[in-house]
């Protein structure tokens, strides 16, 4: 059997041993994915290693930069790369191993080799760009076609960012007066919430596209490192499918996003944004009135050229206008004899039509009144036959239901000798209608009786 020790000194032996084992530095490649400053001023990171596929973890460690160490580190990287560390950044790092009785293990960095970074973000934004140029979406937003008159906007922006600001007062307050309708919608444009914050604002816009002429995004101010988080594959593909135009104003100097790669246009500010969409209308405008004078230019000349013909024309129709009115004019005499003589004719004629027509008509009225009168005579006749006979036939109807009313009457029926019998006034037609000791009435012609029933027997 082994000795027995204390776990502070299997703890020691442990630290020996990787000491012993470990005593140089190594380069080492990791991911930064947790990062944290104390009050003191140091850094504790959480470093991994991640399969190719980017989601499953390979390997994981603590690791610290003294604070006085990690403030020079801090600055060289970030004037090196432009990046400040951060979760996400793949980092080339010199460090020693080190274990600790309460902490365990981790690793002391003590130098990082920026270089690699700047590798690994270049390699990283050209696999995302040949991504999308593999997929054929790279250029589907420049392929949208721009609107002539850019006045319904909507922003995606932080509502507290002094680039938002600018872009509103540059837009509304333009020298040419022009209106603009803009609708923000809120969004982080830094830090790890800037993916998902901008891909549920392109969402949020598509569902109401109808209302929008384009789509504007604007970042304004910030430093370099924050460009970083527009290298992004989701932001740039839902930019390529979007059905509005993307235009970009995330304030940059030296590089651009693939972000602005992809939209529809990529300026460097917001305010560059506002020129772009004042000066958009007024080349509109320009057209518009270039177009106006060019009409008013064609209809004077096409006025011009017909005025000649026009005059040329009435002097040649006014003499055959003439012509043409005295031969009207004649006709129209000529016209007007025929019909007083028609007149004169028709007006002698209708004389003598009167008295013919009035002989008739007292002819065939008194004829008429004649035929009348017979088949008058004829009807009255014919309906007071049909009148006796129909009366006749229902006086003898009525005497037989008569008849058979008064044979069937209860009171002829009980003077024969016959009964009825009842039981709470209910007629008995059967013996089932009974029992035995019930009490029973028996109408007579004369008088009633009432019984109780002592015995019954069915007919069979």
């Amino acid at each position: 059997m082994t000795e027995k020790v204390s776990l502070s000194e299997l703890q020691l032996i442990i630290r020996d041993s990787l000491y012993m084992s470990l005593p140089d530095f190594y380069w080492v490649i990791a991911e930064i994915s947790e990062l944290k400053e104390n009050n003191a001023g140091h850094c504790y990171i959480e470093l991994i290693e991640k399969h190719p596929d980017e989601k499953n973890v390979r390997a994981h460690i603590k690791a610290i930069i003294w604070s006085n160490r990690y403030r020079f580190l801090r600055a060289f990287f970030e004037n090196a790369t432009g990046e400040s560390l951060r979760e996400g950044l793949k980092i080339l790092i010199k460090t020693k191993v080190e274990y600790h009785e309460l902490y365990g293990l981790s690793l002391v960095i003590s130098d990082i080799d920026p270089a690699f970074t700047i590798g690994e973000m270049a390699v990283k934004k050209q696999l995302i760009i040949k991504k999308l140029e593999q997929e054929g979406v790279f250029s589907m937003n420049k392929e949208i076609e721009f609107p002539n008159v850019p006045q319904r906007i909507a922003v995606i922006s932080s509502k507290n960012a002094a680039g938002y600001s600018d872009f509103i007062n540059h837009l509304k307050n333009n020298s040419f007066g022009y209106v603009f309708y803009t609708a923000l919608i809120e969004a982080s444009l830094q830090g790890k919430e800037t993916e998902q914050d901008i891909i549920s604002a392109l969402d949020r816009i598509a569902l109401y596209s109808y209302l929008f002429d384009l789509v504007v995004i604007i970042r304004g101010g910030g430093s370099q490192t924050d460009l970083s988080w527009f290298d992004n594959y989701n932001i740039a593909y839902h930019v390529t499918q979007f059905p509005l135009p993307v235009v970009t104003g995330i304030g940059h100097d030296k590089d651009i996003s693939i972000t602005d790669m992809v939209a529809h246009t990529a300026l460097k500010t917001p305010t560059a944004v506002a020129d772009f969409l004042v000066d958009s209308v007024a080349r509109a405008e320009n057209h518009i009135v270039e177009l106006s004078t060019e009409i008013i230019n064609m209809s004077r000349s096409i006025f011009e050229k017909n005025r000649a013909r026009i005059e040329s024309s009435g002097n040649k129709l006014f003499p055959l206008a003439q012509i043409m009115i005295s031969d009207v004019k004649n006709k129209l005499s000529a016209g007007l004899i025929e019909i007083i003589n028609i007149g004169k004719a028709k007006i002698i004629k209708a004389g003598l039509i009167p008295a013919n027509q009035e002989s008739r008509l007292a002819s065939a009225t008194k004829s008429y009144s004649s035929g009348a009168e017979l088949k008058l005579k004829q009807n009255i006749q014919r309906l007071n036959s049909g009148s006796n006979n129909c009366f006749g036939v229902n006086h003898l109807i009525l005497n037989g239901l008569a008849n058979k009313l008064q044979i069937l009457n209860p009171e002829n029926v009980l003077q024969r000798g016959f009964s009825i019998t009842t039981i709470n006034g209910r007629i008995i037609r059967n013996c089932d209608q009974i029992e035995k000791d019930d009490l029973i009435n028996t109408q007579l012609y004369e008088g009633s009786l009432r019984s109780t029933v002592v015995d019954k027997r069915n007919r069979k």
